[in-house]
């Protein structure tokens, strides 16, 4: 969950939206601009595709060309300028670098290896109804913590699992109770599953741009491979531990902490979580000049 002060959205928003003049006018970020300053560092360290990125000692991400990859030292600080806290289980962050508004979360739950079983069976309107329930739980924390309540409203996409490669995919839109929102934000859900837990890639985006983002989705998705020994394939009922959850709980349980703003875009103050949320989503089609820049310069060098 995020923690962080007013004050500091403030300054996270005003070095968001300095850093996108700076981006279209093709200019060098200031070096007393600490905003700036993170934003360069992320471009600075970006790994660029067509190459391959290791996902700890689980996983590789083919990461294909068009796609950047921030590590998690540059990308966990892009995450803490824009409101949120990242732990043990954060890889990076996926960036396009050519066009489109958004980007993507990398992370590793090594939560064991969570039978599929209830996927043969699972209900998406009962699933819905469950995701909504959980957050309904989780207002009472946002609340005592001045966070202004969420509900879900619908799925943007029904959760799908293809058991022969053991990947899902689910969207659901959230929306702050009380507050007019024609755009909400939308976290697009991806996992592929392994022997001792999952790697998950978030898409975060808008509303109105989510159909149009989610063959990137799915690319990136089918770019990551678990290791021999690491395969879903590869699980010993002898020896391995098995998941308190399996499928459908990941979404209707466990996800239903992570819902509204979710947890990778940041559970923000309210009175500016939105501001910030808009204004992370506008700079992004900025960035992707900052960051071909920067791949440029590296190849210049």
């Amino acid at each position: 969950m995020s923690r962080h002060h007013a004050a500091a959205a403030r300054l996270s928003l005003l070095a968001v939206f300095g850093l996108v003049s700076l981006a279209h006018a093709q200019e060098e970020v200031p070096p007393e601009d600490p905003g700036a300053a993170v934003w360069q560092a992320a471009a600075d360290a970006m790994l660029h595709g067509p190459q391959t990125i290791e996902l700890r000692n689980q996983a590789v991400l083919a990461l294909p060309e068009g796609y950047g990859f921030v590590p998690a030292k540059e990308g966990a600080a892009v995450m803490e300028l824009l409101g949120n806290s990242t732990d043990g289980r954060f890889i990076g962050l996926i960036f396009p670098t050519t066009e489109g508004a958004w980007f993507m979360t990398v992370d590793y739950e090594p939560a064991g290896y969570i039978e599929d079983d209830d996927a043969k069976e699972w209900d998406a309107d009962e699933l819905l109804d469950s995701l909504k329930e959980g957050t309904k739980v989780g207002n009472k924390q946002r609340e005592r913590m001045g966070i202004t309540p969420i509900e879900v409203t619908r799925w943007v996409e029904q959760p799908a699992y293809d058991a022969t490669e053991h990947r899902l995919v689910w969207s659901a839109e959230a929306k702050e109770i009380g507050v007019e929102d024609q755009d909400p934000t939308i976290n697009y859900n991806t996992y592929v599953l392994g022997r001792e837990g999952y790697i998950s890639l978030n898409l975060i985006t808008s509303a109105s741009a989510i159909e149009a983002q989610k063959p990137a989705a799915h690319e990136l998705l089918a770019a990551v491979s678990f290791n021999e020994g690491k395969r879903y394939s590869d699980f010993d009922p002898a020896t391995d531990k098995v998941a308190a959850y399996g499928l459908a709980a990941l979404i209707g349980g466990v996800a239903a902490k992570k819902l509204g703003l979710f947890a990778m875009i940041g559970v923000f103050l309210a009175k500016f979580g939105k501001l910030i949320l808009v204004g992370g989503v506008a700079l992004l089609a900025g960035l992707g000049k900052l960051f071909k820049r920067g791949k440029e310069n590296s190849t210049a060098a």
